[in-house]
């Protein structure tokens, strides 16, 4: 009989234990939830604040800002134009809100860049207020390398949101284009005598070992035969090292 009775304590106290342990779960994965919904906060509207107070709003709510363009605009200057993630999306705390700045109404108006260097381009912006945009480079026969040959917004323009002006940079005429020979085998200096009479250079020359061919002859070259090349390509030789 008291055998029995031993059993049924001995369950009656596994049961309490596992009840126990059921609710310590429960408890631990409900607090869970609520921590990581704690770390999620609504987004603030920023339209129309200062950076200043915008940046003491989202530190607030543990959110970083960063400013990502200025944009003139009808708003005071250093007032948010737009923002990113919109108003009352929620996010994660640590996360930042990008923002765009207003520079205020537009005053400047666009210079005319062309024909100038690029330096002297930039020069001209910032001197009128503006500030280089994209850069773009192309090689264009008739007009010498480092020179404005376009711009946009096109000189005189007045209405524009954004300070940034792009411009086309010349890199002046194409060089002359050879196809790249035929170099495996032959010894250093003939190769690059055979480069340097179609005025191409040698960049870079990496030894190899254990080679079949002689010492100081080239076993592989880049690019391959038959690529185009000009004088402005990285040309690199492998050359036998003796053993």
């Amino acid at each position: 009989m008291m055998q029995r009775e031993r059993l049924h304590w001995i369950f009656r106290m596994a049961l309490l234990l596992f009840i126990f342990s059921s609710v310590a779960f429960l408890s631990a994965l409900t607090a869970m939830r609520f921590a990581i919904q704690g770390r999620e906060v609504g987004v603030p509207d920023l339209a129309g604040i200062t950076a200043t107070q915008a940046q003491k709003i989202l530190q607030g709510r543990s959110l970083g800002m960063k400013v990502e363009d200025r944009i003139y605009s009808n708003l005071p200057v250093d007032a948010v134009v737009r923002q990113s993630p919109p108003p009352n999306m929620r996010v994660k705390t640590g996360q930042y809100a990008h923002v765009v700045l207003s520079l205020g109404p537009q005053k400047a108006t666009i210079p005319p860049l062309t024909n100038l260097s690029l330096r002297g381009a930039q020069v001209e912006l910032l001197r009128s207020g503006m500030q280089p945009g994209e850069i773009t480079n192309a090689y264009v026969p008739g007009n010498p390398a480092d020179t404005v040959i376009q711009q946009d917004p096109t000189p005189g323009t007045t209405d524009v949101t954004s300070p940034h002006v792009n411009v086309l940079v010349s890199l002046g005429p194409r060089p002359a284009a050879f196809v790249m020979p035929s170099l495996t085998g032959l010894p250093f200096g003939e190769a690059e005598s055979k480069l340097n009479s179609q005025g191409l250079r040698v960049s870079k020359l990496s030894p190899v070992s254990g080679s079949e061919q002689p010492p100081g002859s080239i076993v592989g070259q880049t690019p391959a035969r038959g690529q185009r090349v000009d004088s402005s390509s990285t040309i690199e030789l492998q050359v036998a090292q003796a053993p």
